[in-house]
């Protein structure tokens, strides 16, 4: 469904060991907003929900939500790190357009709700 590079699943293995708990999951999802119409979302959660897809990538849980899953698939979440510090990219092979801070995006199949700049 997604790729974790090594590199992002190195730094999703650091960040669950600064929280302190080796059984949080890595959720991932989408919802409605930014300049384009959606918005992705990222962060640990320590359940999973009735409508969730559980798998494993790179050694890393990972929750999706049904309403997600269309939009991330093929999703590729990659950390680069340089001389300004570091942060996730995420490819979205779905993604039609992108607003200009890459910040959100829209597919042909779901425009989200777009929001002023």
């Amino acid at each position: 469904m997604i790729t974790l590079t090594d590199a992002a699943a190195a730094q999703i293995n650091e960040m669950k060991s600064d929280e302190g708990d080796s059984s949080l999951m890595l959720r991932i999802g989408v919802k409605g907003g930014g300049c384009s119409g959606l918005s992705y979302g990222m962060g640990f959660d320590n359940e999973q929900n009735d409508n969730d897809t559980h798998f494993k990538v790179n050694g890393i849980d990972v929750l999706v939500d049904q309403e997600s899953e269309p939009i991330i698939k093929g999703l590729i979440i990659d950390y680069k790190q340089n001389m300004m510090g570091g942060g996730f990219t995420i490819d979205n092979p779905n993604a039609i357009a992108k607003c200009g801070c890459g910040s959100s995006f829209r597919t042909a199949v779901n425009a989200g709700t777009p929001e002023n700049c």
